[in-house]
């Protein structure tokens, strides 16, 4: 099928250099490999020795300004989290201390890739972004709404990033960019599959799930910890739009989502989730037969079964959308004692890049902003000063430590649980891991014959506009999680090939018969 000049844009290119450049960091050193981050061994953790992974991370957070680097589009609402089952003997954290309680919160939903004025009903993964004001500081529980995630190493999450955006030279969107990365890193397969499936397009931000995605880890008060992921199920029901509907709404409109949420708030019909959580033990995680800290993988339900804890109710909508969304800033660094971060090698690079963003975008006092303040616990400790210091810069206290003056003293109690690590520091090709068993039961065993039928057509309306060897290499991707979803795929594309040049070879056939002069 003819490609038009900017669908072409990177064959030109190709064909403009007489090679690929040498590949440095951002002041000129050599990089012998730019795909695996610096670990203590294959699973992690990362180092902060890893200058590599640093120096790409940091300039990634820097991209844009003002706008979110990601999550740009996205809608808020406040509202509360309330124990319904103990789970206090997994976890110390205070906001699960008794069945009843009640901590405010404030929630983000968003789209991935697109920009603040894109369409809400775009095929993408949603954020659903939790801020918890509790009494021991704020916990922000910042994931999406599927499970897993498109890679294992976030060194790779700026270009699978870049793919998700514009094309730098046409400043469109490219299908040649999205499957060239996504085919070359068999880890997304999983992932795509939930792309574009019929929870690609969830029907506005009620109906759709949310996941911490990540492995946690909680402590309880004698210092014994689990790992954990954490589950938020929609009471009100999952609804999805077909790809049809989907389409219709981004023109008719592409506030879908903000306005179903806004008004459904509005008119009292407050929107809710039930909580869960799941649990690993250290010696369950040991034996596990995959990763457990692997965000493109799921722990099973039946090996590790949904925990209920309780009950999150959206009440409030936004006063002002600048002041309490726009503003509003998570981080999965925001964590509270007995909740704590895993060897999850996704996990480890967030905690470093959310705050920093923030830094960037909002400013290096952006938790004195009403919306971001921890008003429950209050911060005390030893920042002074910098941009838009709008509190009382903490009086008169000392800004040093140690001091002899009555500053605020560290809390022995609160210190993080011991764990051992032991490895070889080295870069650890992550790629040959388990890419498609949990894809491949994805396809066969969650969707139904329509569903997977749905799945098919949508890949390949997708991938019909990439080159062909991008088509091959994506479609045995699929072929290894499953031999009839790649085979499906490729029969899908033919048949739209096919309509494809039937179509253009109508638009240029003679006329059956002329007029005679």
């Amino acid at each position: 099928m003819p490609r038009d000049k900017a669908a072409e844009q990177l064959n030109d290119f190709k064909k403009s250099v007489t090679g690929p450049a040498r590949l440095t960091t951002g002041h000129g050193c050599p990089l012998a490999d730019k795909l695996n981050s610096l670990t203590v061994g294959p699973r992690g953790p990362i180092l902060l020795q890893d200058i590599q992974l640093l120096d790409e991370m940091a300039h990634f957070d820097r991209e844009r300004i003002p706008e979110r680097v990601v999550h740009a589009k996205g809608a808020g609402a406040f509202g509360y989290f309330e124990v319904t089952h103990d789970i206090t003997k997994y976890t110390k954290a205070a906001i699960f201390s008794e069945i009843g309680k009640r901590t405010p919160l404030a929630v983000r939903f968003s789209t991935v890739g697109g920009e603040s004025g894109s369409a809400d009903t775009a095929r993408d993964p949603r954020g659903f972004a939790v801020k918890l004001y509790t009494e021991e500081g704020n916990w922000d529980l910042v994931g999406n709404n599927t499970p897993i995630f498109f890679i294992r190493d976030p060194i790779l999450f700026p270009s699978f990033i870049h793919t998700q955006k514009r094309n730098p030279a046409t400043h469109l969107k490219d299908a040649d960019m999205f499957w060239d990365f996504i085919s070359l890193r068999p880890e997304t397969t999983h992932q795509v599959s939930f792309l574009f499936s019929d929870r690609g397009t969830p029907d506005g931000y009620r109906h759709m799930n949310g996941y911490g995605s990540h492995t946690f880890k909680l402590v309880n008060a004698k210092g014994e910890a689990v790992y954990c992921k954490f589950h938020y199920k929609t009471d009100q029901g999952i609804k999805n739009l077909t790809a049809s509907e989907a389409d219709d709404l981004a023109g008719t409109d592409p506030d879908y989502s903000i306005r179903d949420l806004y008004n459904a708030i509005a008119d009292g019909n407050y929107p809710s989730w039930t909580f869960y959580i799941q649990v690993m033990t250290y010696e369950q995680a040991e034996k596990c037969e995959f990763n457990p800290f692997d965000l493109t993988k799921v722990w099973p339900h039946a090996e590790y079964p949904l925990i209920p804890v309780g009950r999150m109710v959206l009440d409030r909508n936004p006063k002002n959308y600048f002041a309490e969304v726009e503003q509003l800033a998570f981080s999965p660094a925001n964590l509270v004692p007995g909740i704590e971060p895993s060897p999850d090698k996704m996990l480890q690079g967030r905690l470093f890049s959310y705050n920093d963003t923030h830094r960037h975008r909002l400013g290096a006092n952006y938790t004195q902003i009403p919306v971001n303040c921890p008003y429950r616990a209050r911060a005390k400790n030893y920042q002074r000063d910098g941009p838009m210091t709008i509190d009382d810069n903490q009086d008169c206290a000392p800004n040093y430590y140690p001091n002899s003056f009555s500053g605020p003293m560290d809390c022995k109690s609160y210190d993080d649980c011991k764990f051992h690590v032991a490895g070889d520091i080295t870069r650890y090709n992550s790629v040959d891991e388990d890419n498609f068993t949990q894809a491949g039961i994805f396809y066969r065993k969650v969707l139904n014959e329509a569903e997977r039928s749905r799945l098919v057509q949508n890949i390949a309306g997708h991938l019909i506009s990439a080159q062909e060897f991008l088509q091959d290499r994506a479609i045995n991707n699929f072929s290894q999680a499953c031999p009839e979803y790649g085979a499906a795929i490729r029969e899908a594309l033919m048949r739209l090939k096919s309509q494809a040049a039937s179509h253009t070879a109508g638009i240029h056939a003679a006329p059956a018969s002329s007029a005679k002069l």
